[in-house]
């Protein structure tokens, strides 16, 4: 995912204003990078991974914001995207919002049919290769702010109000390729386990098996007669989506587990046919 990741957000706002968090890697794939990398040191953190995770990203991204106008979290499966009938990318729409404090996107998962799509081809578009979503209300996080407002929860929440925004995407490509999702939901797993990573009710604990079935569950529209329809941004119902809790942050009152499985299967957009 990395070098996607590095040639969208490089194309949307320069490879100077990357900066990636390397949580340890030992595959080389962050040796080279033409931006900005931060190696964390080795665990066990004395606040353990989640919060110690959450406590850097806020803090450089609080030292960030005194010389930028926004900054923009994102993991390496996330894709941030506007709607390319509107805006020419992603700095075009911040433009367009220079007052908003707290941008959520809408949260498209992107999946991988198996029984009609092969493995990926990192050679081509990855929205090629690939024709289904499902709107993911769980994932509407806060990813763009604008204020030092701090990120809890996973960045799936933060100390400021905040709406989801129609006309800004986010593409999760977790489930875009069977194969890669395999191997990742085994590793994470066992992160779980060994090092209390991940929240027990999230998909962390979930081995490969589980999520096989499920991502074949959530695709299952496609095996049947008749056309899945495309996405309408439209078609979410995200008025009462982003609550607030009592500790004084703001997130989405969707389970990611459940939030997904309710959501109905959609083609993704003509628009984004060559976007990643």
């Amino acid at each position: 995912m990395l070098p996607r990741w590095i040639n969208h957000y490089g194309r949307q706002v320069g490879i100077h204003n990357l900066v990636v968090f390397d949580d340890n890697s030992v595959d080389g794939s962050t040796a080279d990078l033409p931006c900005t990398t931060y190696r964390l040191p080795p665990p066990p953190w004395k606040r353990g991974w989640g919060k110690t995770r959450t406590r850097l990203v806020n803090g450089i991204a609080q030292g960030l914001l005194a010389c930028n106008d926004a900054v923009v979290f994102a993991d390496v499966d996330e894709f941030l995207v506007p709607d390319p009938t509107k805006y020419e990318g992603l700095l075009d729409f911040l433009l367009a919002r220079p007052e908003v404090p707290v941008i959520a996107p809408l949260a498209l998962e992107v999946l991988h049919h198996d029984r009609s799509e092969g493995a990926l081809d990192n050679d081509h578009p990855l929205l090629e290769q690939r024709r289904f979503v499902k709107f993911s209300p769980g994932m509407c996080k806060p990813l763009v702010k604008r204020v030092p407002a701090r990120w809890v929860g996973a960045f799936h929440a933060i100390r400021a109000p905040f709406d989801v925004d129609r006309d800004l995407w986010m593409l999760h490509l977790k489930y875009a390729d069977l194969p890669t999702l395999e191997v990742t939901a085994e590793r994470r797993r066992a992160a779980h386990e060994l090092e209390g990573r991940g929240h027990p009710r999230s998909f962390w604990p979930m081995g490969a098996e589980v999520l096989r079935r499920r991502l074949a569950g959530w695709t299952s529209d496609a095996d049947a007669t008749g056309a899945v329809p495309p996405f309408d941004p439209d078609e979410p119902d995200i008025d009462n989506l982003i609550e607030g809790r009592s500790s004084g942050s703001w997130q989405s009152r969707a389970s990611q587990v459940q939030g997904l499985d309710g959501s109905p299967l959609r083609q993704r957009p003509e628009s984004l046919h060559t976007i990643l």
